[in-house]
């Protein structure tokens, strides 16, 4: 793998890691149903045309640490088809944070488009 190779991935890698847990939330708080693990993965790719697709295995540490925190509930039931899933749902004060985070999201982004732009005064 090349230099620039290399530094791109790290970066995607570290721009992945401070934006999962929005884009969670954010797919919670839009379904009108609980998802489970799986259910999630594939809505990331649908939405994110492919750039938030990932390991799907990846998304249970955070789905985890999002439920600890309080800003999702989830219920295990069983399966026909094999073993059982874990269903997540946005709780209401995991509503509220998600209007936080996409406020702070927006400021960023413009902050940083613009940066980018060359337009910061």
């Amino acid at each position: 793998m090349d230099d620039n190779a290399g530094q791109l991935k790290k970066f995607q890698k570290e721009l992945s890691t401070g934006t999962v847990s929005l884009v969670l939330l954010a797919v919670l708080g839009q379904s009108r149903q609980p998802m489970y693990g799986y259910q999630i993965a594939k809505r990331l790719e649908e939405l994110g045309e492919g750039a938030l697709a990932g390991k799907q295995s990846a998304l249970y540490p955070v789905l985890r640490n999002l439920e600890a925190a309080g800003l999702l509930g989830s219920e295990v039931e069983p399966s026909v088809s094999g073993p059982p899933r874990r269903y997540y749902r946005i709780t209401k004060y995991g509503r509220e944070v998600l209007r936080e985070w996409i406020v702070a999201w927006e400021g960023t982004r413009d902050s940083v488009d613009k940066v980018l732009q060359g337009e910061w005064r």
